[in-house]
């Protein structure tokens, strides 16, 4: 349960960045409302997952998942540039996000 928590909660923080984004220094009320409860929610689960996984893990799991994902939804929307490196950098992120995951299964 704690890994789908984590996985839940790394989502949500793509989620949190990318309003933070969108909230133009937190002066619309939409996106400010989803970076505050988006960070909420990420960080209780990432505080919950801490009870039964490593510290580092669980925060480089969290920080990989939430920072791919945001780089992914940045350049399906066209607010970031494709490029080949920026995908083989991103699949080595997740590349490592799997092997952390493995080693704790």
């Amino acid at each position: 349960m704690s890994w789908f928590i984590l996985i839940v909660s790394g989502v949500l923080e793509a989620v949190w960045a990318t309003a933070l984004g969108r909230s133009e220094g937190l002066s619309r009320l939409v996106p400010t409302v989803v970076f505050a409860v988006g960070l909420v929610l990420s960080m209780a689960g990432l505080a919950y997952a801490m009870k039964e996984l490593p510290l580092g893990t669980a925060y480089a799991v969290w920080v990989g998942i939430g920072a791919t994902l945001t780089v992914v939804y940045a350049m399906a929307t066209g607010t970031e540039t494709i490029s080949i490196l920026k995908v083989l950098f991103l699949l080595m992120i997740i590349g490592g996000v799997v092997g952390l995951k493995s080693l704790h299964a």
